[in-house]
């Protein structure tokens, strides 16, 4: 049976344009007309032969971004192709922070359509297999992980002096920042190393089956019970209770979490009794919680409980150190797959280049990225070309920040024709504006679409109002130019 591949788009033309291009190269297509009946097609029973996805961005509903995230939730792993019209930086960033494999812009050609597809088949034989970090003693440490930067080694510090209690610990950080490593490393540090460590992610549990995946349920106690569940606090019984995203726990739930933090004891759905338990709890969000109390969705007395002993884990991007020792790390994960002496380094400028690069998806991302990159390399060498995203990320950034830090007496004169004089009379030209802002006040690099704008409007401005000249000067057409106002909500004369 041929390999089957999902395609996930509400416009019928093209999802009748992708059929046929994904049987012309020999897969089964399967047809989704949007994000909630993709989601629906993984978790059917032929969901497990679908091997890769082709998903668009933009759809009413469920969109692609929500697709991904979902995925993410529920643990499904699968190389997804993204596609949109709308091919900004920021627009990739996203989709690759929530788990995307490849990105394509419409129409993509069937020779670019065709090697995303390869490619993302080829990721995938392997993804199951390399993406699991591998350990001979079994048990985590915090000794076991390594860092050579100081805002993590304070981290390791504060989390070695939990070790010695049972104190409550919230772990608080950017998502992929590795808060589970933590807390799984702290586990394996105490005296409870050798009894259970159950993880719950609570954001990705349906609110109605929240209680009952907690605190367990009776058979029969409602519809669907068929047999009696303990619940994950009776399963951590002696060991530890990882609660992951707890900031998403619905208000009712958090009733029940305080009294079980406080007492040690749980109520079963349909119980008629307590349960009493021994557990370790430790917490971790990507949220401010403090924020969500202030904001009236988290309880400030659990907020309290929790919060007894807290630990930030930094994003990448402020322990940039620990980049090359992560690379490291994972090209061996993945070298465990791979043919005897494929992938054996890393090239000096990749490695800069990857430090260069902010990872907003932090090392989940950093970790996906090096593994399609090994994956996808044919010598023996990373370089800065199986980084394509990246790299082309890294260096327009760069041009940026160097334009935008460019003194104006720098900048060579401008020749001016004389039958331009009246423009160079403009107000713009008289004010000396000549550069746009690569970098905002918080020292972050501007979104292109915000560049874009700026320099629309700069050059109305400039060419008062002229709209054929202005399209001409920024080379696109005026039909192109008309409908980016109308994207932007600017009208060329009250704008002025």
């Amino acid at each position: 049976m041929p390999t089957s591949i999902l395609i996930v788009d509400d416009d019928p033309v093209q999802r009748r344009l992708l059929e046929a291009a994904v049987t012309k190269f020999g897969y089964r297509a399967i047809l989704a007309d949007d994000g909630a009946a993709g989601l629906k097609a993984l978790d059917r029973a032929d969901g497990g032969d679908i091997a890769s996805m082709i998903l668009d961005l933009s759809m009413p509903g469920v969109d692609g971004i929500g697709v991904l995230k979902t995925m993410r939730e529920r643990g499904i792993e699968l190389p997804v192709i993204v596609q949109t019209a709308q091919g900004g930086i920021e627009t990739v960033v996203s989709a690759m922070r929530n788990g995307a494999f490849d990105f394509v812009v419409k129409p993509a050609s069937p020779e670019r359509l065709k090697t995303a597809i390869a490619n993302a088949l080829k990721v995938g034989a392997l993804s199951g297999e390399a993406s699991r970090p591998k350990r001979s003693g079994g048990v985590l440490t915090i000794k076991d992980l390594v860092t050579s930067s100081p805002a993590m080694e304070r981290v390791l510090r504060v989390a070695q002096k939990a070790v010695a209690s049972d104190i409550p610990i919230l772990i608080e950080g950017e998502s992929g920042v590795g808060k589970g490593l933590v807390a799984r490393a702290i586990q394996g540090s105490g005296a409870r190393r050798s009894k259970p460590f159950v993880t719950v992610n609570c954001g990705a549990i349906p609110d109605n089956l929240v209680e009952s995946i907690l605190f367990g349920h009776e058979k029969g106690s409602f519809t669907g019970a068929t047999e009696r569940h303990t619940g994950k606090f009776v399963e951590a019984h002696t060991g530890t209770l990882f609660l992951d995203e707890i900031g998403d726990l619905p208000m009712d739930v958090q009733v029940k979490l305080l009294r079980a933090v406080q007492e040690g004891e749980v109520d079963p759905v349909g119980g008629r009794s307590t349960v009493k338990v021994d557990i370790r709890l430790i917490s971790a969000t990507h949220r401010n919680l403090l924020q969500q109390v202030k904001d009236g969705k988290f309880r400030e007395d659990l907020f309290y409980r929790l919060n007894v002993y807290p630990i930030f884990v930094p994003p990448l991007r402020e322990r940039r150190e620990d980049i090359p020792l992560l690379v490291r790390h994972f090209m061996a994960n993945v070298g465990h797959t791979q043919p005897r002496g494929r992938i054996m380094d890393i090239s000096a400028k990749a490695l800069s280049m990857l430090q260069a690069y902010d990872w907003p998806g932090n090392i989940r991302q950093l970790e996906n990225a090096v593994f399609r990159a090994t994956v996808l390399c044919e010598g023996n060498v990373l370089t800065e070309e199986e980084f394509p995203q990246i790299r082309a990320q890294v260096e327009g950034a760069v041009v940026l920040a160097e334009r935008s830090a460019a003194p104006a007496d720098a900048a060579e004169p401008v020749r001016v024709r004389p039958a331009e004089s009246a423009v160079a009379e403009s107000p713009v030209a008289k004010a000396g504006i000549g550069l746009l802002k690569g970098v905002d006040e918080q020292g972050e690099v501007r979104t292109l679409a915000e560049v874009e704008l700026e320099m629309i409007k700069l050059a109305i401005e400039h060419y008062n109002g002229r709209m054929s000249e202005v399209a001409r000067r920024l080379g696109i057409g005026r039909s192109t130019l008309y409908r980016k106002l109308k994207e932007y909500g600017l009208d060329p004369v009250a704008d002025r």
